[in-house]
């Protein structure tokens, strides 16, 4: 039996959970979500609750069965909560600026790297003399939120001799030393 999988999910007040023709909606405060389930998976709702149990033992069935119960577990915190995710531009000469829900970059490109953001998601940018500069997103789609994080970090990644590049607020950049001068 799966770990994961068994772990019943505590709808909260304001959150409702509908099930039609083997795709979840989840609905709340911050949005709504949809998500197409595998039908061999079984999701019941009572008593505030969301359990799910699987039709046999196969290991294909098993991995689905933590996976399905961890994407509906991340869609009502989502809904009910909401995602933020911090990254900061490190390096001499990088800046960002929001024009609405399009990002500029300048990363040290002889061009400004433009990025059109979905809808879903909030930015906020903010620039202070002395300290890098941070890129605030929030969303009640984790997936979404984590795919553009990704998509904004490889614009320039950390690198790991002098730490240069876009990081999450609080990453440990693995440092390397430089060359050891004149070793004879």
């Amino acid at each position: 039996m799966s770990r994961i999988g068994k772990l019943p999910i505590s709808i909260p007040s304001g959150v409702t959970v509908s099930v039609k023709d083997d795709v979840v909606t989840v609905k709340g405060p911050k949005g709504e979500l949809s998500q197409a389930i595998n039908p061999n998976i079984k999701m019941d709702i009572k008593d505030g609750e969301i359990t799910f149990t699987r039709s046999s033992d196969e290991p294909a069935m098993r991995s689905m069965h933590g996976l399905y119960r961890a994407l509906i577990n991340n869609m009502v915190i989502g809904v009910s909560q909401g995602y933020k995710k911090e990254l900061e531009l490190v390096g001499v000469g990088y800046r960002v600026s929001n024009q609405g829900q399009v990002i500029e970059f300048a990363l040290g490109y002889t061009h400004n790297i433009f990025l059109q953001l979905p809808k879903e998601i909030k930015i906020e940018t903010k620039s202070e003399r002395n300290q890098n500069p941070l890129i605030t997103l929030e969303s009640c789609d984790k997936q979404l939120l984590g795919q553009v994080c990704a998509k904004i970090r490889s614009f320039r990644k950390p690198e790991p001799y002098k730490g240069k590049g876009v990081k999450f607020v609080g990453e440990q950049i693995r440092r390397k030393a430089g060359k050891s001068a004149g070793a004879k």
